[in-house]
C-alpha cells in the first residue's frame, strides 16, 4: 500500500526535475573566464554591428590594405571575429576563393543567422557561419592560417580569455590580425603599445605594424612564437594613457 502511495509523488517530483532542466540553455560555465585576470583598463561598450555605410567604408581603402598586410592567400582558412554584418567576410571568402574557407564569427545568435544568410545570398559557400562567446571563439583546433578581429578588439571584455582560446584554433606559424585606432579604450580604440603588451601577455610576438585610412587608424599582425601561459600565470598590462 505504501508503495502505490508514493508512485505519484515520485512522478511529480520526477516530472519536477524535467521541467527545471528544460528551463533554459545552461549559462556559460564560469571555468571559461575565472582563472583569467582582467584588464586594467576600460572596456568599451558594443555599441553597433555595423560600422558605416559600406560603399563609403570601401572608399577608405582599409580592406585591401588590411588584407595585403595579412597576406592572405587562395586555398588559406582564415576567421573574422566579430564578423557584425560581413563586411570583411565577403573579401576574405573572395581571397581564398572557392578551395579556402571563412568563418565568419560573432557571439550574438542573430548575427550569426544574418552572416549566414547574407554569405549563401552572395553564392559565397566557402563561408561558415559561427556562434561563439565573449570567451571563446569556439573554432576548430588547429584550423586557422589567419584570425582578423576588426574595430572590436577594444569591446572584448576579457582579451587574455579570448586569445588564450584563440591560439588553440591557429596552426603553427598562423597570423591573427587586429585593426583599431589608436586612442584609449573608452573610447573605442586601443593605443597600439598598450595592445601589443597585452597579446603579448598570450606568447605572440608583433610582426608588422601599418597605418590605416587618414593614420588614427591602423592594422597589428602578430604571430604565435613563446609558449601559451597558464591562465593564472598571465600578467595583465597597464594601460600606459
Amino acid at each position: 500500500m505504501s508503495n502505490i502511495r508514493l508512485a505519484p509523488f515520485c512522478l511529480i517530483a520526477a516530472c519536477l526535475t524535467l521541467l527545471s532542466a528544460c528551463d533554459g540553455p545552461p549559462e556559460e560555465p564560469e571555468a571559461d573566464i575565472t582563472p583569467f585576470p582582467p584588464v586594467e583598463r576600460p572596456v568599451s561598450a558594443i555599441i553597433s554591428n555595423q560600422y558605416s555605410d559600406e560603399e563609403a567604408r570601401e572608399g577608405t581603402g582599409e580592406a585591401e590594405t588590411v588584407l595585403s598586410v595579412l597576406g592572405v592567400e587562395p586555398g588559406e582558412t582564415v576567421a573574422d571575429i566579430g564578423a557584425g554584418r560581413g563586411f570583411y567576410m565577403q573579401r576574405l571568402a573572395e581571397a581564398v576563393g572557392p578551395e579556402g574557407l571563412v568563418y565568419a564569427q560573432d557571439i550574438f545568435g542573430d548575427v550569426v543567422e544574418d552572416l549566414s544568410v547574407r554569405a549563401s545570398a552572395n553564392g559565397f559557400a566557402n563561408v561558415e557561419a559561427v556562434l561563439g562567446t565573449p570567451f571563446d571563439p569556439k573554432l576548430p583546433k588547429e584550423s586557422l592560417d589567419h584570425a582578423l578581429l576588426v574595430h572590436m578588439y577594444h569591446e572584448i571584455e576579457n582579451p587574455y580569455a579570448l586569445l588564450w582560446h584563440l591560439r588553440e584554433s591557429l596552426k603553427p606559424g598562423a597570423t591573427i590580425a587586429i585593426v583599431d585606432d589608436d586612442r584609449i579604450t573608452s573610447q573605442h580604440g586601443t593605443p597600439p603599445e598598450l595592445l601589443e603588451c597585452e597579446v603579448s601577455a598570450l606568447g605572440f610576438v608583433q610582426v608588422a605594424q601599418a597605418p590605416l585610412k587618414d593614420g588614427s587608424a591602423y592594422v597589428a599582425i602578430f604571430r604565435a612564437k613563446n609558449p601559451r601561459p597558464a591562465p593564472q600565470d598571465i600578467r595583465p598590462c597597464q594601460n600606459p594613457r
